[in-house]
């Protein structure tokens, strides 16, 4: 199998998680961060497992179509979000 082909399949199996999986759980933190709420220990560690596996799949963005290059790019403003808020949270109590 080559490369090409590879990547792809890679692709979109990470892109399958991302909508099925992690996009879901990111807007109900998002939620809940926008109630004022704090973050508990698994959604930090959550949070901390999406932004890892960005980083060690950030290759696969070069490689990525425009339309995959923007879901990722609203995801990652979707991380920054929730966690500015968040830490917004935490200093205010």
């Amino acid at each position: 199998m080559s490369n090409d082909i590879k990547d792809k399949i890679i692709l979109e199996a990470l892109l399958e998680r991302f909508e099925k999986q992690r996009l879901p759980r990111l807007l109900d933190i998002k939620k809940k961060v926008e109630l004022g709420n704090k973050l508990d220990k698994y959604e930090l560690e959550f949070l901390e497992e999406v932004f890892s596996d960005a980083k060690k799949n950030e290759h696969y963005m070069k490689i990525s179509d425009d339309q995959l290059k923007e879901i990722i790019m609203k995801a990652l403003s979707l991380y920054k979000e929730i966690t500015n808020k968040a830490l917004e949270n935490e200093l205010k109590n």
